[in-house]
């Protein structure tokens, strides 16, 4: 019973956490959510909650990353494959092996293998909090496509390393050419556990679909949701390959296969709303969990004599928490700004020069988050030999520290850098979007003309009335002055802001239409004249039509 009521608690405060921070619009909502998980961590609310780092990958980040892989567009993938691994592989090892001998330098009684260790830990950034905090503010498209790219890859790439860099600490030995390997085999094989899930899971949906199943869409749903994320990451931790890479690779390969199924329009529409639903609840519960755990592992930090390395005061671990964070963003400037030179003396095609305040983004934005905390939890409380592992309660609060940090000076820093930061105008979306718009009504009126001519025919033999044939003549007519019409817009020579200036005014018109359809639904309901039944019927077909309209189920109003 505690159990259901510590869920039922988490839940209502993670609901409270959404409703607060559109009140504090000026803290990002991670902020928020940790603040309300150290309230509740408080000794009076007897409220215990124990992160188990191995279940916390499971249950929260495992879904999360397949989520983020299912909507990241592989195209731009495909593009930026290059800033991205660059970021995901280069990166990190940049990181463990700079960062991890800076943290030497400074606390020189940690053995070396455990400060490559605490950088490993420290090396993944948190995809959540990036774009809780640059939501609102002007970054750039290209920018935010590699970052997200680069959160979605480098938590496996920083948990391998974690891993290799534990084994070296309890064994005393270490082995590059072992580690490479390993690296590689571990990588590569969670990519292809999650791809060959993925492939499985397809196959038994497009059985279902042949089975007349296929708008079964709560079968489909409880299989992609509850299943698919959890089976890939659990298959490929059996077999000692990456979970998290197996559940991206798993997220990209439904995402390709999603392409193809054009007609499932409700397995679309309630996956959309489910997975919506699923990631905030996630994505809060995360940061209330982060929260729960601050009280503890400041009071660890400070209750716990650390014989390793001495007895510090709370100060003076804040100001190693101050160090190694600032080293942590120097490693990531010098690595954007030579690998973004590197780019330009090499490639053939001519770039212009990257911004300095762009730079500056893309390194404030390297937060950490949630895999950091979960791993330096993971770190193991025996050596080999039965002695303590050493200075284990001081890595974790410095672990905790960074991300603090991080966040911090992301929340502050990212707002002041982009201010008015002046983009230049990305027309190259609205160009495809343009092109497709005219493309599609082509072929909505190719077919229309050729249904008519189908259907007249068969009218023609039916002995259908003057009346009903002059009524589908109207229809068909009516149909292809509208789609005539997107063409003439589309294919008009106006610049780009007053045609989108253009369809947005259209959108605005049709979305006051439709809601005035739905208000005397409600009202004729409220009177008694339609039934329950047919005010459902009538209101869904609205809200498919606004829903087409806004791109966004919740703007639909009831």
């Amino acid at each position: 019973m505690d159990a259901v009521f510590l869920v039922l608690i988490l839940l209502l405060v993670a609901s409270a956490t959404g409703v607060a921070a559109r009140f504090l619009p000026a803290l990002p909502t991670p902020l928020v959510q940790i603040a309300f998980g150290v309230l509740l961590a408080l000794p009076g609310i007897n409220l215990n909650v124990e992160l188990e780092p191995e279940l916390f990958l499971l249950v929260f980040i495992a879904p999360l990353l397949f989520a983020d892989a299912r909507r990241f567009p592989q195209r731009e993938f495909m593009v930026l494959r290059g800033p991205i691994l660059a970021l995901a592989l280069g990166l990190v090892l940049f990181t463990v092996l700079g960062v991890g001998t800076f943290i030497h330098w400074l606390l020189p009684a940690l053995p070396m293998p455990v400060c490559f260790a605490l950088a490993a830990i420290l090396s993944p950034t948190d995809a959540v909090a990036v774009s809780a905090i640059s939501g609102r503010l002007p970054v750039p498209p290209r920018l935010m496509r590699i970052l997200e790219g680069e959160s979605l890859m480098n938590d496996a790439s920083g948990l391998v390393a974690f891993k290799f860099a534990v084994a070296a600490a309890l064994t005393g030995t270490f082995s590059v050419m072992d580690a490479t390997l390993g690296f590689f085999v571990i990588s590569v094989g969670g990519l292809l556990v999650g791809a060959a899930i993925a492939y499985v899971f397809n196959v038994i949906r497009t059985r279902l679909i042949e089975r007349h199943l296929g708008e079964g869409s709560t079968i489909q749903i409880l299989l992609l949701l509850l299943l698919l994320p959890f089976a890939a990451y659990l298959l490929a931790e059996h077999f000692g390959m990456s979970g998290i890479l197996a559940a991206v690779a798993a997220g990209m390969v439904i995402n390709r296969t999603d392409l193809k199924r054009e007609h499932q329009i409700n397995m679309r529409m309630q996956t959309k709303s489910v997975w919506e639903m699923l990631e905030f609840t996630l994505n809060a519960l995360v940061f209330l969990l982060l929260g729960f755990q601050l009280p503890d592992i400041v009071g660890g930090a400070l209750d716990h004599s650390l014989h390793d390395v001495g007895d510090y005061e709370f100060l003076r671990l804040l100001g190693y928490v101050a160090v190694i964070s600032i080293a942590l963003l120097l490693s990531r400037f010098v690595w954007i700004l030579s690998a973004t030179w590197l780019q330009r003396m090499f490639s053939k095609e001519h770039r212009a020069a990257i911004s300095m305040r762009v730079m500056l983004a893309a390194t404030l934005a390297g937060i950490r988050g949630t895999i950091t905390l979960a791993a330096a939890l993971s770190l193991p409380q025996l050596m080999n030999d039965g002695t303590p592992f050493p200075a284990r309660e001081l890595l974790i609060f410095l672990a905790t520290g960074v991300i603090m940090f991080t966040l911090i000076t992301g929340s502050i820093g990212l707002p002041l850098v982009l201010k008015n930061l002046d983009l230049p105008r990305d027309t190259h979306e609205f160009e495809e979007e343009r092109r497709a718009r005219i493309a599609a009504a082509e072929a909505a009126i190719r077919r229309i003309e050729d249904f008519h001519h189908q259907r007249a025919e068969a009218i023609t033999r039916e002995d259908h009335s003057e009346a009903f044939i002059i009524a589908f003549n109207d229809i068909s007519s009516q149909l292809m002055t509208w789609y005539r019409q997107r063409l003439e817009l589309g294919d008009t020579t106006l610049p780009t802001p007053r045609l989108e200036a253009i369809r947005s005014l259209e959108r605005e018109t049709r979305v006051e239409a439709l809601r005035a359809e739905r208000r005397e639904y409600y009202r004729l309901r409220g009177r008694h004249h339609i039934n329950d039944d047919v005010l459902r019927k009538l209101v869904r077909e609205v809200d498919l039509a606004e829903t087409a309209l806004t791109g966004d189920t919740g703007h639909a109003h009831h």
